[in-house]
């Protein structure tokens, strides 16, 4: 059944900060390379992101002692500054995102197709966690 419906898993963060610094720090490859990564052991060493409808993000996620790596990397199918992303990953799913600010603060809001090859909980652990490190990375840089 090549047509099968994917479940969509969804993943929240609310960070304190506008969403002109949100959209910012998500989209431009020197802050990728910061805040990509679910685990301390892993990071991100390299970031391209052509932010346009047709355009590529592609980033390298690697095991810190280098025995483990793989290239994300997806095509955008909407790019509305400030409020909404939408890509289509290498493998077909696709992946929305929604910024919502209130009062100085933007709840990020991620809802992408589950994979197949692991459980369920597992997927929705590893894309928060990386959203935390993202709002983490964001607050910490934050200049009042």
């Amino acid at each position: 059944m090549a047509n099968q419906t994917k479940e969509k898993i969804t993943v929240q963060a609310e960070i304190n900060a506008p969403a002109s610094k949100v959209w910012e720090y998500w989209n431009e490859p020197k802050h990728i390379t910061q805040w990509n990564a679910a685990i301390d052991t892993w990071h991100c060493p390299s970031a391209e992101n052509d932010l346009r409808v047709g355009g590529k993000l592609n980033s390298r996620m690697e095991a810190k002692d280098g025995s483990m790596g793989f290239d994300f990397w997806a095509i955008y199918d909407v790019v509305e500054p400030h409020t909404h992303l939408a890509y289509t990953l290498g493998d077909g799913r696709t992946v929305d995102i929604r910024l919502e600010e209130s009062n100085g603060t933007t709840k990020v809001t991620e809802t992408f197709e589950a994979e197949n090859e692991n459980p369920i909980e597992m997927q929705r652990g590893g894309w928060q966690s990386i959203l935390d490190n993202f709002k983490r990375y964001v607050e910490g840089t934050m200049v009042e």
